[in-house]
């Protein structure tokens, strides 16, 4: 074989390995809702509860998913029993595959401490994980606490979609009735200053008694209006919240019979003033979530709610939720 006119052909190095920097999305792109929900999740665990975010850390230490069932079914074990009279409809759990029966308890310390139960030992697994991670907090952290912390509980594989969503169902089940407590707790407290306002601003006769012509300000402004509950409402969220959509509708005539009852006990204003649509457009509630624009209105009509407010039905949202 002739050489002499055969090219030799040698293959060349390889390029050198660059290390680029990983390319940044383009303006617009759109990361996908499980990349956003883990990357939320993870800045929020600071702020969670510091019980909740010990059983967060120690389900994250077993990364074994069978592992992280067993112990799951460890923590029912921890559960105290919930007593039968507990196990009433206002205690259950809707949309949960087995029955379950959540139930707080405001103590003199001001925190929260909850009691639960279920006839299924999974369940009652979901259930301890929430009572020992939300037992010891002030309502405010309860509230605070955002559902994307379960992603980061790595339960979702071992646990049946079902099973999921009732754990969700729990969860806000028991920020609703967080919620509760405060609202009962400001209409207490309202109730306690209208009684002290009362007294305190009542002048004298000379005869050591009070004048009947003492009333308060705002006892006299309420008594000349047709609608004092709605009014103080309009007033303070229009101040605290400048909304640029306020609509206040009356409700009370659907619940005659609650509003009635609540009127002749002394309960409610003589003008029946007890339910409420109530929808807010405003920037203030811009980074809020839904629990925190609620928990914000409640506490603006804590003298609303000692005057006989009995239930809100509430629509808050910011400027640009309603463009979108």
């Amino acid at each position: 074989m002739n050489f002499r006119n055969t090219i030799m052909y040698r293959a060349a190095p390889p390029a050198p390995r660059v290390n680029r920097a990983p390319a940044l999305a383009p303006p617009g792109h759109r990361v996908d809702r499980a990349t956003r929900l883990k990357v939320c999740a993870q800045q929020k665990v600071s702020e969670m509860p510091k019980s909740l975010q010990k059983i967060v850390g120690a389900f994250q230490m077993v990364p074994d998913p069978m592992a992280r069932y067993k112990q799951l079914l460890y923590y029912a074990t921890k559960l105290d029993t919930l007593p039968a009279e507990d196990h009433i409809t206002a205690n259950k759990v809707e949309g949960c595959v087995s029955q379950v029966w959540v139930k707080p308890e405001l103590r003199a310390d001001g925190l929260l401490y909850w009691r639960a139960d279920s006839d299924s030992q999974l369940t009652k697994g979901l259930a301890a994980l929430l009572v020992l991670g939300l037992s010891g907090c002030t309502p405010q952290e309860i509230l605070s606490v955002e559902p994307t912390f379960i992603e980061l509980l790595g339960l979702k594989q071992s646990l049946t979609p079902s099973r999921n969503n009732g754990f969700l169902n729990m969860f806000k089940l028991m920020q609703r009735k967080t919620l509760e407590v405060l609202t009962a707790q400001a209409t207490q407290v309202a109730k306690v200053n209208n009684k002290g306002n009362c007294e305190s601003h009542a002048p004298s006769n000379g005869n050591g008694s009070s004048s009947s012509s003492g009333a308060s300000t705002s006892a006299a402004a309420s008594s000349s209006s047709k609608a004092p509950v709605q009014e103080g409402m309009r007033r303070k969220l229009t101040e605290a919240l400048k909304p640029q959509k306020l609509v206040i509708v009356d409700q009370s005539a659907s619940h005659a019979g609650h509003a009635g009852m609540m009127t002749a006990s002394g309960r409610a204003s003589k003008s029946g003033e007890t339910h409420f649509k109530v929808e807010v457009v405003s920037e203030q509630f811009e980074g809020m979530p839904l629990v925190k624009r609620q928990r914000l209105v409640y506490s603006l009509l804590q003298d609303e709610f000692g005057m006989g407010l009995h239930a809100l039905s509430l629509d808050t949202k910011t400027p640009a939720e309603v463009n979108n």
